[in-house]
């Protein structure tokens, strides 16, 4: 689909028709004050549609009607095509209700630009409020709604004949009913043009200032690259003619011979083969260069505000410190850990000595390798602890709580593989099961209950090995026996155990 630029808000001849002459002779200037900017004030009418209403607003950007106040000191000039993409982008709202930070995304103007074309539709007599927004404070903000209207410039101009559907209808409801003949070729251009879409203005660098002094020739050289010639044709990029005739005024070729013994030097000489350096960064430049670089490895300096660390290194970074010199002078001055309310203040305050102490390059050299020195050796004390740690969880035995159980332990230790001791705890209640205190076999039940529920089911376990089944249940019970084993029987009862460890 075909755009339209800049090039069609061009002036359209008025009808001269003997039925609205008079009528565009009376339109100086189209200019709508503030208070008849309501929808319910206005003297225009409503437009049918979007496409209707552009038809209007190509019209009055190319009548030149419209001439903003030239006494004040900011706003438009006057309607261009940045006011027509913005007049597009709202004939496509149905409630026509657009937000300032919507046409800021789709324009990529600043606020106040955006709010200068919108001012400039008004006055023009094609937007008209009818809610204005507001933002009251506390409350969340709200948009305008506008309603899209035709100015009365605009039928008269094109001899459109309106009348109301009803008496006591409000005069914005007048509805179109006919056309002069003059008007509808003026109306069929309009209809082209709003049936085209408005593409958005590029921002175009400005165009050099020409050079109105001759171009000095160099001898061998022809003309100088990109330099114009008057009255003769132009050059190509690569100083070579663009048709047949001498481009030189004079300058002779040289011989095939010449330049193939390498005596002669090209025309077209080749590009230099050493890289472009970019743009140099200058103070200011590396000062944000550092902020940024060091609120990036400095956990505590997170979420500051560049240009405020910018401006807290400006002294440092313009002595030609580096992030690693400021951050082992950080680690000598001590830093926090964890938040820190105010990050700027406290990296200030932490500077506040360092171009005293290390005033040379040579003390800033060796603070660096103490820095690198701690941060080794700290790094080595954390895999020293992890790996003690580990050791320590994978050697870390809980044994019963029990004196009872824990002299049996010990004599389990002490006595020789394969062999059990004739006063053996669990030989005792094995043999004289029945002789064991009520209140004694509740204690070892309620222990061994304990530890089953830790996850530790290796007391009843043992018990089953050395004294048998039979005999542990006799001693702790059917059921407690049947858990120990079923927890033993699955991986369970580690998992419960390195929980229990930490």
């Amino acid at each position: 689909m075909s755009t339209t630029t800049a090039r069609d808000a061009v002036t359209l001849p008025a009808p001269r028709s003997s039925v609205d002459a008079t009528a565009v002779e009376s339109l100086p200037e189209l200019w709508v004050p503030e208070s008849s900017q309501w929808l319910s004030t206005t003297r225009s009418r409503v437009a049918s549609d979007g496409y209707t209403w552009m038809q209007g607003v190509h019209w009055v950007a190319g009548s030149g009607l419209y001439q903003p106040r030239r006494h004040r000191r900011t706003g438009l000039r006057g309607m261009g095509p940045m006011t027509l993409y913005i007049a597009q982008l709202l004939s496509e709202l149905s409630p026509c209700r657009p937000g300032i930070a919507y046409l800021m995304r789709r324009t990529g103007l600043a606020e106040r630009a955006v709010e200068y074309h919108l001012a400039a539709l008004r006055e023009a007599g094609l937007l008209a409020w009818i809610v204005r927004g507001t933002r009251v404070q506390g409350g969340p903000p709200l948009a305008s709604e506008f309603a899209l209207i035709l100015p009365v410039e605009f039928d008269r101009a094109l001899g459109i004949r309106t009348r109301l559907r009803e008496e006591t209808a409000p005069p914005y409801t007048r509805a179109a009913t006919g056309i002069s003949e003059a008007g509808r070729k003026v109306m069929a251009r309009l209809a082209k043009r709003a049936a085209r879409r408005v593409r958005k203005p590029r921002k175009t660098a400005p165009k050099p200032p020409s050079k109105t002094s001759p171009t000095a020739t160099v001898p061998g050289a022809g003309h100088a690259s990109g330099a114009p010639v008057s009255g003769g044709p132009r050059c190509t990029p690569m100083q070579g003619g663009a048709d047949g005739g001498s481009g030189a005024g004079g300058s002779v070729p040289p011989l095939e011979t010449d330049v193939a013994s390498g005596s002669s030097k090209s025309p077209t000489p080749k590009s230099s083969a050493e890289p472009r350096r970019g743009r140099r960064v200058n103070r200011v430049g590396h000062r944000f260069q550092l902020a940024a670089r060091l609120a990036e490895e400095v956990p505590w300096l997170r979420g500051a505000a560049t240009p405020r660390l910018a401006w807290v290194l400006r002294d440092v970074a313009d002595a030609g410190w580096t992030v690693e010199e400021i951050r082992a002078w950080l680690h000598h001055r001590g830093t926090p850990e964890g938040h820190v309310h105010r990050p700027s203040g406290l990296l200030a305050a932490l500077l506040r000595q360092a171009l005293i102490v290390l005033d040379t390059p040579d003390k800033r050299g060796q603070a660096v390798e103490a820095w690198r020195a701690a941060q080794h050796a700290a790094r080595r004390d954390r895999v020293t602890h992890t790996r003690t740690h580990h050791h320590a969880h994978d050697a870390d035995l809980t044994g019963p709580t029990s004196i009872a159980a824990q002299r049996e332990v010990a004599d389990a230790f002490a006595r020789p593989t394969g062999t059990l001791a004739p006063d053996n705890h669990l030989s005792a209640q094995a043999n004289h099961a029945d002789e064991i205190d009520a209140v004694l076999r509740e204690k070892c039940r309620e222990e061994a209950e304990q530890l089953i529920a830790l996850g530790e089911p290796d007391l009843v376990v043992e018990a089953v090995q050395n004294l048998g089944r039979a005999a542990a249940e006799t001693h702790y019970g059917k059921r407690l026996v049947a858990r120990a084993l079923r927890l033993a029987a699955t991986t369970a009862h580690l998992a419960l155990d390195r929980l229990t460890h930490r």
